[in-house]
């Protein structure tokens, strides 16, 4: 078969593209349809990112564990949640926003604090943006008290651990989303603020979204995580949720 210089040209038939120009460089093999082709290049390249994505969800998950959402919240879902009051269906709405536009999130790092008394249903909408991410993308969600994080980082620091400080925090950067509970729910040590600030900071360096939830007031969260990371958490789009109405515990957590 010789080289066809130049190559040999024909008008084809794409079902689904309509006519286009086919090649022939060598032989009697005709180049295929362009947009066709294109498009199989980009399904084979989408598919090997979510393989990618899945492969490292699943190292990070065996390597702490799962998304550590306490067992009596892993019925919550956004569809579930009863909105009565009109703060109620803002709250819910933007939920919903968020989860739905969450590769949007990614790109930019915003991040959300919603702040309100006990039982008023932060728990829930976090968790439940959490649930739809990992179920519906494939994302990664990890849900901790503050109290919790900086002791697993603070576990290291004895001999016998077997992970680093460094390691540690890694693990509390990596999830595509952080839900961070009781923030400022114990004004700790100056130690213990660091290492909450170095995970947040590190976060919002790699643009990693974090919901933050609390109980104590807006004022008192800023000054539990400082002015530094809380304008941060307001930069990309940042808000802050009012959760501004009484407990309904036992129709919402």
């Amino acid at each position: 078969m010789g080289l066809n210089t130049p190559p040999k040209t024909k008008t084809e038939l794409c079902e689904t593209h309509g006519e286009f120009e086919s090649r022939c460089y060598l032989g009697s093999v005709w180049t295929k349809c362009p947009a066709c082709s294109a498009e199989a290049v980009a399904k084979a390249r989408e598919a090997e990112e979510a393989k990618a994505r899945a492969e490292r969800v699943a190292a990070w998950q065996r390597k702490i564990g799962d998304a550590g959402i306490p067992e009596r919240f892993r019925d919550r879902r956004l569809e579930t949640y009863v909105a009565r009051t009109e703060g109620q269906r803002r709250a819910l709405a933007f939920a919903r926003s968020y989860a739905d536009g969450f590769d949007a999130a990614l790109k930019t790092g915003r991040s959300a604090l919603f702040i309100g008394k006990p039982g008023t249903g932060k728990t829930h909408l976090a968790v439940g943006i959490g649930l739809q991410i990992m179920e519906r993308d494939s994302r990664s969600a990890l849900f901790l008290t503050v109290m919790r994080a900086v002791r697993r980082v603070k576990d290291t620091w004895g001999r016998s651990s077997t992970q680093s400080e460094s390691e540690a925090i890694a693990s509390l950067v990596f999830p595509d989303l952080l839900i961070l509970d009781e923030v400022g729910v114990q004004f700790g040590s100056d130690a213990e603020r660091l290492i909450l600030f170095d995970v947040l900071n590190e976060r919002y360096e790699k643009r990693r979204p974090t919901l933050l939830l609390s109980n104590f007031t807006r004022d008192e969260v800023q000054a539990f995580l400082g002015e530094r990371i809380f304008d941060r958490l307001r930069e990309d789009g940042g808000e802050f949720i009012p959760f501004d109405w009484e407990s309904h515990r036992g129709g919402m957590a």
